[in-house]
């Protein structure tokens, strides 16, 4: 256990995993980040909405939040939305949690 007060997490940095963790603190948001993260294709509201099984105001709330703190990027494709994940966060939550329990490496 590293017991030095050097490697305290910044107050900057645990600003921003604060609003992260609060970003999932929704069992519904963390259901459509899952879909959207493991599809193979940016998916559309309607998709994201048959595969959570709420409604599409709900879904579209929800991703809302969730583009707000990056964790989802959306472009308009014509009349439709398609939402994907932002590859940055598939290492950059995982740092975040390392750092925040002071390990050396993130967990795998």
């Amino acid at each position: 256990m590293n017991t030095s007060l050097d490697s305290r997490l910044s107050t900057a940095n645990a600003e921003e995993y604060a609003r992260w963790f609060r970003c999932l603190a929704d069992g519904t948001r963390l259901r459509v980040l899952n879909v959207v993260a493991t599809a193979d294709h940016p998916l559309t509201v309607g998709e994201i909405v048959e595969a959570v099984g709420r409604s599409q105001s709900t879904v579209s709330r929800h991703l809302k939040v969730l583009a707000e703190e990056s964790f989802v990027l959306s472009e308009a494709d014509g009349v439709r939305t398609l939402v994907r994940v932002n590859d940055a966060c598939m290492t950059a939550l995982p740092d975040a949690a390392a750092e925040i329990m002071a390990r050396a490496e993130a967990c795998s």
